[in-house]
C-alpha cells in the first residue's frame, strides 16, 4: 500500500500511530537528487517527531518513472521523481521545459522555478491525480557518444541518438541533425554496448553514476536543455493526509529542494574530473552553432496557444 499507518513502540510501552508513505525512483543510490530525497525522509521524521515517515525505493524497484507515475494516479505509490519531460503526456505546459536553450543561464533557470510561473507548474497535473511537491536541479542535458566526437550540429549526422519519451526532446535532437531513439532508461547501457544507438545526452551526474560513460568515449557540454526533475505526491495520497502531515511533508520537500540545489554544482563538477581521468574527451563547442538548429521548433511551438504565453514570460523574466 502507498500509505500506511503502523503502529510504533514508545517510552514505557505506549503505542503510537506513525504514517508511512513510499517513495520511488530510478536513479542509483549515488545519485545527488537520491541525496536530496533521503534529506526530504530525514526533515520529515524530524518535523513530525517521528510520526511520520517517508520510505524511499530507489534504482527502480518499484518501476520506470512513467510506471511509478502510473502507480500515483491509481494511488498504489505515494510519492514518485520523475523528470518534467515525463509530465508532457499529461499537460503541454510542461514542454517548456525542454525546450532548447529557453534559460538564458542558471540564475534565470532558478528565477523560473522559484517564481510564479513554476510554482503554478507543479499543480499543473492534479486533474490526473498527480501534485508536484518541489523541483530539484538536474542541470543541462548534453551529447555523449561512442565513436565520434560531437563539435558541430552536423557531426551529429547519421548518429543515432537515444532521447527520453518526449516530442519536444525528439524534435531537439533531429533539427540539430541527429536521429532520435527514444529507449527506456533501463536498457540504455546495453543499447549502447550493442550499437543500437550511438550515443545518448544526459547531465554530468548521471552519465558518471549511470556508468554509461564506460561505453561512450565523449561528451559535448552543448547544454542543449535545462529541464529540472520533479518530486510528485498522489493527490489520492496527499488527500488522505491531515493538514499537519501535509504541512510537514511541504516544508521538507522544499527545504530538500534548496539542499540539493548547493550540492548539484558540486556533484557535476566531481562527475565531470571523473569522466575525465576515464578517458573521457569533454568538448566545449560553439553553443550557438547549436542554437540556431533549433529556431523553427520555436517558430512552429509560438504557434501553439497553449506554449506561447508560456514561452514569453519565461524569456521575460528578469
Amino acid at each position: 500500500m502507498a500509505l500506511l499507518i503502523v503502529m510504533t513502540g514508545g517510552c514505557g510501552g505506549s503505542r503510537r500511530e506513525v504514517t508511512v508513505v513510499k517513495l520511488g525512483h530510478a536513479l542509483d543510490i549515488s545519485h545527488p537528487v537520491h541525496h536530496a530525497m533521503e534529506y526530504l525522509a530525514e526533515k520529515v521524521t524530524e518535523k513530525s517527531g517521528g510520526r511520520m515517515r517517508i520510505d524511499i525505493y530507489p534504482s527502480r524497484q518499484l518501476g520506470s518513472e512513467r510506471e511509478l507515475l502510473e502507480l500515483l494516479q491509481i494511488g498504489s505509490l505515494g510519492i514518485a521523481k520523475t523528470t518534467t519531460m515525463v509530465l508532457e503526456g499529461f499537460s503541454p505546459a510542461y514542454e517548456v521545459f525542454t525546450m532548447p536553450y529557453l534559460f538564458r543561464d542558471r540564475e534565470h533557470y532558478f528565477k523560473v522555478l522559484e517564481g510564479e510561473i513554476g510554482q503554478r507548474l507543479l499543480v499543473e497535473c492534479q486533474d490526473f491525480w498527480l501534485r508536484g511537491l518541489c523541483y530539484y536541479d538536474s542541470g543541462s542535458r548534453s551529447f555523449y557518444t561512442k565513436d565520434k566526437p560531437i563539435r558541430t550540429p552536423e557531426d551529429l549526422h547519421g548518429l543515432k541518438i537515444r532521447t527520453p519519451e518526449s516530442p519536444t526532446a525528439l524534435k531537439t535532437v533531429n533539427l540539430l541533425g541527429g536521429s532520435a531513439t527514444p529507449i527506456a532508461w533501463g536498457e540504455l547501457y546495453s543499447a549502447l554496448q550493442q550499437g543500437v544507438v550511438d550515443g545518448a545526452e544526459n547531465n554530468p551526474p548521471t552519465l558518471f553514476t549511470s556508468r554509461q560513460f564506460e561505453v561512450c568515449r565523449y561528451y559535448t557540454l552543448d547544454e542543449h536543455i535545462s529541464v529540472p526533475d520533479i518530486l510528485v505526491i498522489s493527490t489520492h495520497i496527499w488527500k488522505t493526509l491531515t493538514p499537519q502531515e501535509q504541512t510537514w511533508l511541504q516544508e521538507a520537500a522544499t527545504e530538500s529542494y534548496r539542499y540539493q540545489k548547493e550540492i548539484w554544482q558540486q556533484a557535476s563538477e566531481e562527475a565531470l574530473e571523473s569522466v575525465r581521468q576515464a578517458g573521457v574527451e569533454v568538448i566545449i563547442p560553439d553553443k550557438t552553432l547549436f542554437r540556431q538548429k533549433v529556431i523553427p521548433l520555436y517558430e512552429e511551438y509560438m504557434k501553439r496557444p497553449e506554449l506561447t504565453g508560456l514561452i514569453k514570460q519565461i524569456q521575460e523574466t528578469l
